[in-house]
């Protein structure tokens, strides 16, 4: 699972640590209880409704895991809205629709069925998996994350109504639908946070951060103070709520406002870049949390105190995999400016940092222009290393197939027949053709060159001596 300061760095084992270890070990799906409302295929208060039975689908509802295999969110929306078609059907495995999205890895599928109630507890499968399950065994880990943060609406809607002695709720019922969308999010950056508020006009208001951000505090306490203690969930309601705190400071005392905000988040240092006040407020905000007791929080601390501002791992990483389970190891890009996962457009100059779209650049251009240029040159001086040591590993792999073809030459020589070594040789006189002695090559120089007149006068001489002889007797 190089990237962004944005992206989960390599945390990732120890602050998985922090979630498996202490109160917060209990699995974030399995704190959560299903929808309260009655949902189709749970039994009512009257019991005018049978739980659902393996195998007994209706054609809608078949249609519907159809769909989900396709991961078509349309018309599973529109089948959704059918009466016929409960959220909770069991197939013949005992598999609901939540299982089959999360084990096909359809993240954008178990949004929409969360959001109709999909119940993440359901085990009924044969084997007595649940849907998070189902996520984790495939390898899902985007799946594994949305039902990780699942939150039902019913939880927040709790505090849209007057309890006890209030008058008023402590939430309007106008802020319900954004703030449940901030606190269903994946994307734990404080930059993303901040985008979401800005966008709706609702909560974008001081009025409107103060009720949201003491709505969270109360909801922290819940899960800290409950039965089943949730320290993930308490210490991710902590940190939106410091966020939103901070918006509110901005609000107030800023004439940029929340654009003020945006542009401190993102400042980076003059020598690289690094956005210190990101750093420093996403500590701040972890070392506020007020249950000290917390083993969540005494991990993180211990993850987190030790590195110096600037290094690996940043205070964010370490953070979003406490809080939304997301791997250090994943192998995907991040957002420079909002922390989105999955970015795929480079500063066209640098090509050293990624963003989710336009929009995002150009927020981020007013610090990034200024190492811009520098890390152009890192760039270029990465790809020069990069193809020097390509053309050094073709050299050495070239060298190796000679190195291969001579040693099958040398085999093959090696392997043909020679003498027979049971016979004794004479040294002097070899049996190989192809060499010769060299008393043969001294007789063939020898042989070569003309008679000296000396030889042939002797020889003519005694050839009348012997005539001379014979004609006498």
């Amino acid at each position: 699972m190089v990237r962004p300061s944005a992206g989960p760095g390599r945390a990732g084992l120890r602050a998985e640590g922090a979630v498996r270890s202490g109160a917060g070990a209990v699995p974030r799906a399995g704190v959560l209880r299903a929808p309260s409302r009655a949902d189709p295929g749970l039994p009512c208060a009257g019991g005018a409704m049978t739980p659902p039975r393996k195998g007994d689908l209706s054609a809608e509802e078949k249609d519907l895991l159809a769909v989900i295999a396709t991961g078509n969110t349309e018309e599973a929306g529109r089948l959704l809205g059918n009466k016929n078609v409960r959220v909770n059907c069991l197939d013949e495995h005992g598999m609901t629709p939540l299982m089959h999205a999360a084990y096909k890895g359809k993240v954008d599928m178990c949004r929409l069925l969360l959001r109709h109630g999909a119940d993440v507890n359901c085990n009924e499968h044969e084997h007595g998996y649940t849907a998070l399950m189902f996520a984790g065994l495939s390898g899902q880990h985007d799946c594994v994350t949305v039902i990780n943060n699942f939150f039902p609406r019913e939880r927040l809607d709790y505090y849209t109504k007057p309890q006890g002695l209030d008058k008023e709720p402590k939430l309007p019922v106008k802020l319900a639908g954004p703030l449940h969308k901030i606190i269903t999010t994946t994307n734990m950056h404080p930059v993303k946070i901040v985008l979401l508020v800005k966008e709706n006009p609702l909560l974008a208001e001081v009025e409107a951060l103060q009720k949201c951000y003491r709505v969270l505090d109360l909801i922290c306490e819940k899960c800290m103070k409950q039965k089943d203690m949730n320290e993930v969930l308490a210490m991710k309601m902590h940190y939106i709520s410091c966020i939103f705190q901070k918006c509110i400071t901005f609000l107030k005392e800023r004439e940029d406002k929340l654009d003020g905000f945006i542009k401190s988040l993102l400042k980076g240092r003059d020598k690289d870049g690094f956005p210190v006040y990101q750093e420093k407020l996403i500590r701040e905000s972890i070392r506020k949390f007020p249950y000290c007791e917390a083993t969540l929080l005494q991990q993180l601390v211990r993850s987190i105190a030790p590195v110096e501002i600037g290094s690996d791992p940043t205070a964010f990483s370490v953070l979003t995999q406490a809080i939304t389970g997301q791997v250090g190891f994943v192998d995907a890009e991040f957002c420079t400016t909002c922390g989105g996962k999955g970015a795929d457009k480079r500063c066209s100059v640098c090509k050293m940092v990624m963003y989710c779209d336009q929009n995002c650049q150009k927020i981020h251009w007013f610090t990034h222009k200024k190492v811009c240029k520098t890390l152009k040159e890192i760039h270029e001086k990465q790809e020069l290393e990069a193809a020097k040591e390509k053309r050094k590993q073709e050299k050495k792999q070239k060298k190796d197939e000679m190195q291969l073809v001579e040693g099958s030459s040398t085999s093959e020589q090696q392997s043909d027949p020679g003498p027979d070594p049971t016979k004794e040789v004479d040294p002097n006189h070899p049996t190989d053709g192809t060499e010769e002695p060299e008393f043969t090559k001294e007789m063939e120089a020898l042989a070569l060159q003309p008679e000296s007149p000396l030889e042939s006068e002797t020889a003519l001489d005694d050839v009348d001596l012997q005539k001379i002889q014979d004609s006498e007797e």
